[in-house]
């Protein structure tokens, strides 16, 4: 993933989520987009 689709994971999730974008600093890639699809999921299924 480059540096830019991590930087937009990671503040889509502190908006949505209301997390501290600090702890993002220790979480690989994959960690990231496995909390990014959780969020996004159900977003999608709320607003539908």
């Amino acid at each position: 993933m480059s540096r830019q689709e991590r930087k937009n994971m990671v503040e889509y999730i502190a908006a949505m989520k209301e997390m501290d974008r600090e702890m993002f600093m220790y979480m690989t890639d994959e960690e990231v987009e496995h909390i990014y699809s959780n969020v996004y999921s159900r977003n999608i299924e709320m607003g539908e």
